[in-house]
């Protein structure tokens, strides 16, 4: 049998770490999520420390993934579990409250490098509750307003903009109301961000107050004038038919969404983008660490590498047409400019910075759809 040398059998030992670990990693979302963990990320971060292993659990797609996620780290709370079984979690940003509030995370954020390079509002606030060093954004979702240039030469700017333009233009606008998608959902947070006679940055961060619910009705009732004007869209994807046939104009619709239409054609490829003042919501998710990590340091590495401006560009940007969980002017120099141009020429990263808004906290989120129901027809 083979014997290593001893300078051989040093040098082997020096090469391998220290601990092997395997890494956890739970999270929501749809089986893409799991893919992109189990298929890209888990893979290089294994080959960035070799000798660790990435374990990827799906939780399931929506909130309901989220909400085992969370149930889960209350089952290991109440159990009063020293190490929990999980090391980094993805969650969507409503469920992040929640953990903080009950003491359930790590805050990391300023342990790791990446960290400096977050600047959205978003990571710092979650729908009313401080999460500021709790979380790392691993994408943000954005909803923006689509249009045909054939059809319209000089796209408006602002809400106020697409009221006068709207009026002009009848029945070519088009959303889907608050039914059957969150493209329509977040077109009406905005207009009440950019028309009630409330305090927006209240409604984005809270507290609640029962009589803010009553400085809607003016916006509510121009709401109301505007969709008898425009085109109810039957969801999401039937507002972007509806722009595919140019049977509407204009409409809000999820950029990420916006892009893959495109890229399969089903778009005509001359289509645009841009997001109105005073801006429109969108959502993040998170990358979170559980305080009862059995893998601290290793979890912050796993974070840190999935949040780096190389592994946003390639992983995030070009795999999923997501926007970047950082600044966008960081993942700049790892994109080629086609990619670039595609994603922030339209929409750019100083735009999604002032206009890139959270939706507003639930009671009062809830309240605007309860109002809405009663107010639009």
């Amino acid at each position: 049998m083979k014997t290593l040398s001893y300078a051989a059998f040093a040098a082997a030992l020096v090469a391998m770490p220290v601990h092997a670990e395997e890494l956890t990693v739970a999270t929501a979302g749809d089986q893409n999520m799991v893919d992109y963990i189990n298929q890209y990320l888990g893979p290089l971060f294994e080959k960035t420390y070799p000798g660790n292993t990435v374990r990827a659990v799906g939780t399931g797609p929506g909130d309901a993934g989220s909400q085992k996620i969370l149930e889960r780290f209350d089952a290991q709370a109440g159990a009063k579990a020293d190490k929990w079984d999980t090391d980094v979690a993805v969650v969507h940003e409503k469920f992040v409250g929640p953990m903080v509030t009950k003491g359930y995370l790590a805050k990391y954020r300023g342990d790791i490098d990446t960290g400096k390079l977050v600047t959205r509002d978003n990571a710092k606030m979650a729908l009313g509750t401080n999460v500021d060093g709790y979380v790392m954004p691993m994408f943000n979702s954005q909803t923006a307003v689509a249009y045909n240039p054939t059809l319209v030469a000089n796209p408006p700017k602002s809400y106020a903009e697409i009221v006068e333009w709207a009026k002009a233009h009848p029945k070519q606008f088009g959303y889907n109301g608050i039914k059957g998608g969150a493209s329509g959902v977040s077109f009406v947070m905005g207009w009440i961000y950019a028309f009630g006679e409330g305090d927006a940055t209240t409604l984005m961060n809270g507290p609640f107050k029962e009589e803010d619910t009553k400085k809607w009705d003016k916006a509510l009732k121009s709401l109301a004038d505007f969709t008898t004007n425009a085109t109810l869209t039957p969801g999401n994807a039937g507002t972007l038919d509806l722009l595919s046939r140019g049977e509407i104009a204009m409409g809000p619709v999820w950029v990420d969404m916006f892009y893959s239409w495109k890229a399969d054609g089903r778009l005509p490829p001359d289509m645009k983008l841009f997001l109105p003042a005073p801006g429109m919501p969108g959502q993040p998710m998170h990358y979170v660490i559980p305080e009862k990590t059995a893998h601290k340091d290793l979890a912050e590495k796993f974070v840190a590498l999935a949040t780096s401006p190389k592994v946003q560009a390639e992983g995030i940007v070009k795999r999923f047409n997501w926007y970047p969980g950082i600044d966008a002017q960081h993942v700049k120099a790892e994109l080629d400019g086609a990619t670039w141009n595609k994603l922030f020429v339209d929409i750019s990263p100083e735009d999604l910075a002032s206009k890139g808004k959270p939706f507003p906290i639930a009671p009062y989120n809830n309240a605007i759809l309860e109002a809405y129901e009663k107010s639009v027809k």
